[in-house]
């Protein structure tokens, strides 16, 4: 009878332990799905390069940016390769919430004055709510200041130009980031009657951390032209790569471009430089973050 139960014993404690664990196993999943995990840093900053990024000032935080843009390249050794030349934009971009943000610039190119809002409307999600991509949309506008040569008056809603983006962006994984831009720019006033005052344009643009502080970064927009597309000057698709150095309260981006105008109003409509002849040049933007509360 004694060795019944020790072989039942050992048998029986086995058996309720093999059922604990598979408890407890149930239990970890079950807590582990209540939980939503949010996708982090797809992009280091608000801009990918040129183009907005899907990121966005959380409430409280004020992003200073300067953007330059030097000459062509091909400009040769009398221009120093295009260091020579300058454009620039400064901003201010303020989180009002951590889902909706401001901003405001001002550029050399046009003397343009710009404001926009953006707004996060999902985020990219795995756990208890499951979301693939991130979502955003981006509304801007700007006005161009330059002094009016021509003959008669130019009210001022003429010199105004407006931009909706819809931003799209997936972190596959700590590395590799790719976001989708679909574009619609509208210009109250365009050089001729043969440019359009409507534009389309399909945005790619993508991260790939290589280590903890940097990254390479890339980024082109394809103009969809309008039926009839006789525009008075020749313009191209922008295309840009550079990278991201992130050191500590500063992110550097520094790039080649074959895009003057930094804002979406310029570099989308506006890029009358090409690659293949030369006509690129080197930029950067510098972004520095204050919590002012």
């Amino acid at each position: 009878m004694k060795s019944k139960f020790t072989i039942i014993l050992p048998a029986l404690l086995l058996s309720s332990i093999l059922v604990n664990a598979q408890d407890i196993d149930k239990m970890l999943e079950e807590a582990a799905g209540s939980e939503t995990e949010f996708a982090s840093a797809t992009f280091k900053s608000t801009r990918i390069i040129n183009g907005h990024s899907i990121e966005r000032m959380p409430s409280g935080q004020l992003d200073v940016r300067i953007s330059h843009r030097f000459g062509e390249v091909n400009g040769g050794i009398y221009n120093f390769f295009g260091l020579d030349e300058a454009n620039t934009h400064l901003g201010l971009e303020y989180g009002i919430t951590n889902w909706m943000m401001v901003g405001i610039g001002r550029g050399t190119y046009e003397k343009t004055y710009d404001g926009f809002l953006k707004f996060s409307l999902l985020r990219q999600s795995k756990g208890k709510k499951n979301m693939p991509v991130s979502l955003s949309y981006l509304a801007t506008t700007a006005v161009n200041t330059l002094k009016w040569e021509g003959s008669g008056s130019l009210n001022f809603w003429d010199r105004v130009s407006y931009v909706h983006q819809v931003l799209i962006a997936r972190k596959f994984n700590e590395r590799l980031s790719v976001e989708l831009n679909p574009t619609y720019v509208h210009r109250n006033m365009v050089s001729t009657e043969m440019d359009p005052n409507d534009l389309f344009a399909a945005g790619v643009g993508m991260r790939f951390k290589l280590t903890k502080r940097f990254s390479l970064n890339a980024e082109y927009y394809y103009v969809i032209p309008p039926v009839h597309d006789y525009r008075s000057e020749k313009t191209y698709n922008p295309l840009s790569i550079g990278v991201d150095i992130e050191t500590g309260g500063h992110v550097f981006q520094l790039f080649f471009t074959n895009s003057l105008p930094i804002i979406e109003k310029g570099f989308i409509g506006e890029t009358a430089g090409n690659w293949l002849d030369g006509g690129i040049r080197f930029g950067f933007n510098i972004s520095r973050v204050f919590a002012l509360k």
